[in-house]
């Protein structure tokens, strides 16, 4: 097979495999593109000071000039915990969480072969804030079950170099065990690229140490992210620079190993000193994935110049070294086309051998970003779930097998952390057009916030029935919590299996399972039933073995409902399995809604923080921006929930995090209130809510 066409016109935008985050995330100096310099510059950052923002920094020497509006600039060898005043902001809290692999949905996809790596920017390099915004419109992935890794994407030669993840990405992946690498993109001339930032990364003091790779081990800890994916492209070095960088790779996973860090190569710096792309894994690159010494990456991203014959032959020589072939990903550039990307997937992932590699997407943010102006979060879910689903959204049908677009389910089996009591979803994306608490609305404010995302169903969507297939979506026109709710739509003729999530939560007398459900006021009637089951699918694509255990009917218009069903008649096991049944009423055509949906052996109040406090207040325009800080409630907790009390009484969300510390801008004066009362809560994985800690700040 001879090498895919790559014109001139794409190499500005990914021939340095993905220089092209110099092109996208902000201007450049010496040499940039007209596209580099306009169409996603830096935004300004807010008037009051006062906003945290994902952290980003040159290696050390900064670039001559003057940064650009919203840009800082600041060197990572000065950087030290004690002086980032955005530290307890942008520190990520949740741990990475185990993970298995139920039976696969379907008889093509594997669990022990390739995996996917997921290269995302979600905002620009500067001016990307650290909690969330006040816009629904974001890039809220959902579909971590496929996913091995993801690379918080980006960098720019005008505002900096390496890249640190925000705390709700790290957060929200690690619920689904998915780690979270920072980005060290070294750009090519092209985009503005100096060698010297590429001598000053690998530089060495006086005992031979390598500074900036502690410093790179210190920030990924201190922000609680998982390793670092490096990207060498700046040309024009010789041997020696390269023989420093594969040293400074050895430091660094050495200082790395542990705090469970891992690193990924990109393949672009070759032994020579020079950057040429390779396509593979060979000779030229070797030595920056493994050396006679053992490995030296973790992994490594094989860039887009591969061949069916060239990545054949990179298999061979990681089984040759003893390394697993599937720790090579083969770039995926759907940047511009998404799922009419053309791929020759038998290159990757044969049908009927095993596959060749793992792969990477790069910027599957597509799904995203392809929709036009004004899109809403309903749009982008529908777009995500057929890219990871297929076009049928069914992952236990998936089809596209052939030329086409392989949509991961069709290969890589899903995996799961559900594994342990309580478990309870909300079916919160991590954004929405309101905020919701039992069923009423609390704020009226688009937000996102990915690390209130709760865990969702990763297979998007397993349908069992004799009659039609409704339509099912994460919607956002009604919630009993956070943001979005599950809905099911469409004539019911014959009963209905929707199938949630695979699970491997012990069951036992006390065990009871609780949803929260409505049907909008032109549905039918609906009979719910609960669908447990305690053994997996004898084969992969089998159906799952449900139990079904009643839930009640309910009728339209009469609100949200709540029901709590007993697990004890099926006996003690292990719950492998959660779904839902419905069944219609002559046909009728239904509109339900499930908002919550939670596996218990009891309830429980989480601890309540204590010590709110305002840490520094700014007023501009006549509105009032806060730093808030507080101590974490004792014992477990999930999140974090801020409040503003009303002199009428009522409350009013400003936001959450799960981290001790948040930034509420713009508040105004309200009911002619002396003060601004503040009331933050801690949430626990039932969602229950602690006694509040409380704080005001006078007008």
């Amino acid at each position: 097979m001879t090498q895919r066409p790559f014109p001139f016109s794409r190499r500005r935008v990914v021939l340095a495999g993905a220089g092209a985050a110099a092109a996208l995330l902000g201007p450049s100096f010496g040499g940039g593109t007209a596209l580099a310099a306009g169409r996603l510059g830096a935004r300004p950052r807010a008037a009051d000071t006062l906003q945290p923002y994902a952290s980003y920094w040159f290696p050390d020497s900064l670039p001559s000039g003057t940064p650009g509006d919203g840009i800082t600039w600041t060197s990572l060898a000065n950087w030290t915990p004690e002086g980032d005043r955005d530290l307890p902001f942008n520190t990520a809290t949740v741990p990475l969480a185990e993970r298995f692999s139920p039976v696969p949905a379907n008889t093509t996809a594997r669990s022990d072969q390739a995996r996917i790596s997921a290269l995302a920017a979600f905002d620009h390099t500067a001016g990307n804030p650290s909690q969330g915004s006040a816009t629904a419109d974001y890039y809220a992935p959902t579909h971590w079950a496929y996913i091995d890794e993801l690379i918080f994407w980006g960098g720019s030669s005008g505002e900096g170099l390496v890249l640190a993840p925000n705390a709700p990405v790290v957060d929200a992946a690690h619920r689904n065990g998915v780690p979270v690498l920072g980005t060290v993109f070294l750009p090519p001339a092209a985009f503005g690229g100096d060698l010297r930032w590429t001598r000053d990364l690998v530089r060495k003091d006086s005992a031979g140490r390598f500074p900036l790779a502690a410093k790179l081990v210190q920030v990924a800890t201190a922000y609680g992210f998982d390793g670092w994916f490096i990207n060498a492209e700046t040309d024009g070095g010789d041997a020696a620079l390269a023989a420093d960088m594969q040293a400074f790779l050895r430091a660094l996973r050495a200082a790395g190993a542990g705090h469970g860090l891992r690193i990924t190569w990109y393949d672009a710096m070759n032994v020579t000193g020079q950057v040429g792309w390779q396509g593979a894994l060979n000779d030229r690159n070797q030595p920056f994935f493994q050396d006679d010494a053992g490995p030296v990456a973790d992994s490594m991203f094989v860039d887009f110049r591969w061949t069916a014959q060239r990545l054949a032959d990179s298999g061979k020589l990681a089984d040759q070294l003893g390394r697993s072939r599937y720790e090579l990903w083969a770039g995926v550039d759907v940047e511009s086309a998404g799922w009419d990307t053309a791929t020759d997937w038998d290159a990757i992932i044969p049908n009927r051998r095993d596959h060749v590699v793992s792969y990477g997407f790069y910027r599957p943010e597509w799904t995203l970003h392809h929709l036009p102006e004004g899109r809403t979060p309903g749009q982008f879910h529908a777009a995500d779930d057929r890219f990871w689903s297929g076009e049928g959204l069914d992952p236990t049908r998936p089809g596209g097998t052939g030329k086409g677009w392989r949509a991961p389910a069709t290969a890589v089996s899903d995996r799961s952390t559900i594994s342990a009591l309580p478990f309870a979803t909300t079916f919160n994306t991590g954004h929405g057009l309101r905020w919701y608490e039992d069923g009423a609305a609390t704020s009226d404010a688009p937000w996102n916030h990915l690390g209130l995302q709760d865990r969702l169903p990763p297979r998007r969507w397993a349908v069992r029935t004799e009659g039609q297939r409704p339509d099912i979506s994460l919607d956002f026109a009604d919630a009993w919590r956070g943001g979005g709710s599950l809905l099911v739509r469409g004539a019911l003729d014959a009963p209905v299996t929707v199938e949630l999530f695979p699970t491997r939560l012990p069951s036992g007398a006390a065990t009871v399972l609780d949803i929260a459900h409505r049907t909008d006021a032109a549905s039918g009637p609906v009979t719910v039933e609960v669908a447990v089951a305690l053994q997996e699918p004898p084969a992969p694509g089998a159906p799952t073995p449900y139990a079904y255990l009643p839930a009640g009917s309910i009728e339209p218009g009469g609100g949200w409902r709540t029901a709590s069903v007993r697990l004890d008649s099926l006996g003690s096991g292990t719950v492998h399995a959660l779904g839902i049944r419905l069944t219609g009423r002559d046909g009728a055509a239904v509109a339900w809604r499930l908002g919550s949906l939670a596996v218990r052996e009891g309830t429980g109040q989480p601890g309540a923080p204590g010590g709110l406090t305002v840490g520094d207040a700014a007023t501009v325009n006549g509105t009032t921006s806060l730093r808030l800080h507080w101590q974490r409630a004792t014992g477990p907790v999930r999140h974090y929930e801020l409040h503003r009390r009303l002199p009428d009484g009522t409350r009013r969300f400003l936001g959450g995090t799960c981290g001790a510390a948040f930034y509420v801008p713009g508040l105004r004066r309200e009911q002619n209130e002396r003060a601004v009362l503040l009331e933050i809560r801690a949430v626990g994985e039932l969602f229950t809510e602690s006694a509040p800690a409380k704080a005001q700040h006078p007008w």
